[in-house]
């Protein structure tokens, strides 16, 4: 590509010889004949354009990377308020296991069923609602 650039950056020269014949070449004539420059490179429109560039698609990249941080924080925080209202729901339901006439009963270390006091019912159900006020929507 840099071997096909070369030429095509080259000034091309146009003049007319003794002989009347127009001539083209990339070398310049004599001093004695008069020519005019007809091909060259064009000058850069945009010196900085390269930098210009390489900037806009780093800041592309950067607002790519920032848009999936983005769903990636919005779509924990969703799961993260699934996860609460699942553990309010459960809670507002052994809240009313506590409170109904039903008998409790919990396996204690020897694998024997252990009746629930109301005692502990009660702790229980304080336990739970105060989980509750500070974790769930009314």
């Amino acid at each position: 590509m840099l071997v096909a650039a070369g030429p095509a950056s080259a000034v091309l020269y146009k003049w007319v010889d003794a002989n009347g014949r127009v001539s083209y070449s990339d070398q310049p004539p004599p001093a004695s004949v008069k020519a005019e420059v007809v091909g060259g490179a064009p000058p850069p429109s945009a010196p900085d354009a390269v930098r210009a560039m390489a900037n806009q698609e780093a800041d592309l990249k950067k607002r790519q990377t920032q848009r999936a941080d983005d769903q990636k924080k919005a779509e924990k925080a969703r799961a993260d308020a699934v996860a609460q209202q699942q553990a309010c729901t459960e809670a507002r339901g052994q809240i009313r296991i506590y409170e109904s006439d039903q008998p409790i009963t919990r396996i204690n270390e020897k694998g024997e069923p252990v009746y629930m006091d109301e005692a502990r019912r009660a702790k229980e159900r304080e336990r739970l609602q105060a989980q509750i006020r500070e974790r769930c929507a009314s």
